[in-house]
């Protein structure tokens, strides 16, 4: 028996590999690992955000993908107003503006995939 460990989509799994003879397939057994945290992958660079970045951040609740652009670079927005939206799972999800101001930066493109908690815009 073979014992590995594999991490897929950040879960990690503890796997045993039994052989069962020469002419036969494999037999796998696979438990995820309860007791330890998941390892994180290493996370992708971020794009530098743009010279003129505001100080409040418009952050994605999930992971997913950029579908639309509600909002522009200099547009108001008030507190709830969508900036960014993004589709996970066949799902629109709405990013929206944590408070009232102007949208300083968008760090994102339609069609970008992006982690949770990734800085979609900035506020000023």
């Amino acid at each position: 028996m073979k014992n590995y460990t594999i991490t897929v989509n950040g879960n990690v799994y503890d796997v045993t590999v039994e052989e069962n003879g020469a002419g036969t397939a494999p037999a796998a057994a696979a438990a995820p690992r309860a007791a330890a945290a998941p390892k994180a992958a290493a996370p992708a660079p971020k794009a530098a955000p743009a010279a003129g970045a505001g100080s409040v951040e418009v952050k994605a609740g999930a992971a997913g993908k950029v579908f639309k652009l509600e909002a522009s670079v200099g547009q108001s927005v008030k507190k709830g107003d969508a900036v960014v939206i993004i589709e996970a799972m066949k799902m629109e999800i709405p990013v929206v503006a944590p408070e009232d101001g102007t949208v300083a930066s968008i760090n994102v493109a339609v069609g970008d995939a992006i982690e949770s908690g990734a800085v979609l815009a900035t506020l000023n």
